[in-house]
């Protein structure tokens, strides 16, 4: 990685510690120490890790939390195995780089401590990003202890560096590529479909109802999508037949229950991990759609990805 298209000092730093990583990877030795990035959102640790990744040697993956996830939870229940499948998630890598390392579910944090188990035993380096450090993940004070032993190990077989500098780089930089083609639109800006282009789309054993489908494009209302019990798979699912999204009756986010907070925040991770599109329609005034939700979980990492919309 050339340093010296680095914008801040603690990137350097991890820059650093990733340039000792690959260096032991590169004489080829078994269990080198791997790195655990975090901090706040729109530091470039997955600009970091990415750069790293492309230039390290050998078998190598990245991969994605959500997209992880949903792999290992199919293959679990095609193979019979939970053990079976982490043996084919991990197969003969040498390094696994994982974007977006955060738990809030119990049951995917015992899924973290099995496969982390397997995988330092193999000798497989990690690299991770998170916006929590080792001692924030699953933060439920009701679960908190039972991941407690597994931090313990992530911070034994990894250098934790936080990168936190003094810009959001999506706040103060444009694209013109994937998820920011999309734009940011008041309701009275946009035409929504007519009720009777609604369609049920299939979505593994279930089904969610989309407001149009029009070519290439999805239209979704935000309460059809957000207020029900849809899942981070369902997502990828969705994102991987339809290249473009609008989400249209987005309400002041304060008005609706943690978990729908929490629904959105996920379709905006998988979009903007998928580089898909997405124009939001929104019933109040962007700097009105997050007020009041300081200290919520994640609404961070939503609010730095939406600013990289068209407004």
């Amino acid at each position: 990685m050339d340093v010296e298209v680095l914008l801040d000092d603690a990137q350097r730093v991890a820059a650093a510690v990733l340039h000792e990583t690959a260096d032991g990877l590169a004489e080829g030795r078994s269990g080198v120490r791997g790195v655990y990035l975090w901090g706040p959102v729109g530091r470039g640790k997955t600009w970091l890790m990415d750069g790293f990744q492309r230039s390290a040697p050998g078998p190598k993956r990245r991969v994605h939390f959500h997209d992880f996830f949903r792999k290992l939870h199919a293959d679990a229940h095609d193979l019979g195995s939970i053990d079976l499948a982490i043996d084919a998630a991990l197969g003969d890598v040498r390094l696994l780089c994982f974007d977006e390392f955060h738990l809030h579910d119990v049951g995917d944090a015992m899924l973290v401590a099995r496969l982390l188990t397997a995988l330092f035993a193999r000798g497989i380096t990690l690299v991770a990003t998170s916006n929590y450090p080792p001692d924030g993940l699953l933060p439920n004070p009701l679960f908190h202890h039972l991941f407690a032993p597994t931090i313990t190990v992530l911070e034994r077989n990894l250098t934790v560096v936080r990168v936190a500098g003094p810009v959001d780089y999506r706040t103060v930089t444009t694209s013109e590529t994937g998820f920011s083609l999309g734009r940011f639109a008041g309701a009275a800006e946009i035409e929504g479909p007519d009720l009777r282009e609604r369609v049920t789309l299939p979505v593994g054993t279930r089904t969610v109802t989309a407001s149009a489908v029009r070519d290439r494009t999805v239209w979704f209302d935000f309460s059809a999508l957000c207020d029900t019990p849809t899942a981070p798979a369902d997502y990828l699912d969705l994102s991987a037949r339809f290249p473009c999204w609008v989400i249209s009756g987005v309400p002041r986010l304060r008005e609706v229950g943690a978990e729908t907070v929490r629904r959105f925040a996920n379709v905006v991770d998988v979009l903007y991990d998928r580089e898909t599109p997405l124009t939001v329609v929104a019933d109040a005034l962007w700097e009105d759609l997050f007020a009041g939700l300081e200290g919520t979980l994640d609404v961070d990492r939503l609010v730095s990805r939406l600013s990289t919309l068209q407004r």
